[in-house]
């Protein structure tokens, strides 16, 4: 039997594993085996080989289904996405495009986790915004670009619905905050104390704790590696990809 890597390929636009699409039966009809569903990836014969296009848009979802009308990004469709690319032999090079408004903290830190634990050779492309938990995702990558336009914003771990007024809720949320300042750190340039001051301004948003970024202003704090667009990204993820 063949390895899975033998079967990448692209169908419709989509990310698409043969072996998960319908099979026949003995009887002739068709079965159905779990299609991936659609995520707005595309898999494109590149300069050299096979690299995969993953977009990370609207709202980050993680373990609370949101509201049919919100954009989302669901984190289980792209978790084995990631898995697939990286044992595959014919996917030599994955793009991540951002632009999200961040979301569900542990859902984009675990998909952080993943994009920095790949061998896979990786560039990311902060179009419009990375804000939040995308800051993480963006600098998970081996090579990071933002656009001119392009924002960033860092602030605190905030909670949405009912929160115990107690000093386990508050050692919760700045157990939390490091997780992300250590990882951010460590995947990028920006010094950790510099992040976390970032995250705790108090002159730069009105309603708001933290700090907006524009790209040139990522670039220079560190937190992203290149001021560039859709071509550079490309460049890029070509001259990390070996030849043959």
């Amino acid at each position: 039997m063949e390895g899975a890597g033998q079967h990448l390929h692209s169908k419709n636009g989509d990310f698409f594993i043969p072996e998960l699409a319908a099979e026949p039966e003995s009887g002739g009809e068709a079965r159905e085996r779990h299609q991936p569903p659609e995520t707005g990836g595309v898999t494109l014969e590149g300069r050299r080989g096979l690299i995969h296009c993953l977009t990370v848009i609207g709202q980050i979802e993680g373990h609370v289904e949101l509201p049919a009308e919100t954009k989302t990004t669901k984190y289980e469709h792209v978790i084995p996405q990631l898995v697939a690319m990286e044992e595959s032999r014919e996917v030599r090079g994955l793009l991540i495009i951002l632009n999200t408004v961040g979301g569900d903290i542990e859902a984009g830190l675990a998909l952080a986790e993943l994009i920095a634990g790949m061998q896979t050779p990786t560039v990311s492309l902060v179009l419009g915004g990375g804000h939040s938990i995308g800051v993480p995702l963006a600098v998970a990558a081996k090579r990071s670009f933002i656009t001119r336009s392009a924002t960033m914003t860092i602030h605190p771990v905030r909670m949405n619905g009912l929160v115990l007024g107690v000093p386990q809720t508050l050692s919760y949320f700045e157990q939390m905050q490091e997780r992300i300042v250590s990882f951010v750190s460590a995947n990028s340039r920006i010094p950790a104390d510099v992040y976390r001051r970032m995250m705790l301004e108090t002159a730069e948003l009105a309603m708001d704790f933290g700090t907006v970024l524009s790209g040139g202003q990522a670039v220079r704090e560190g937190l992203i590696d290149e001021i560039g667009g859709l071509s550079a990204a490309l460049d890029c993820l070509y001259g990390m990809i070996p030849e043959d």
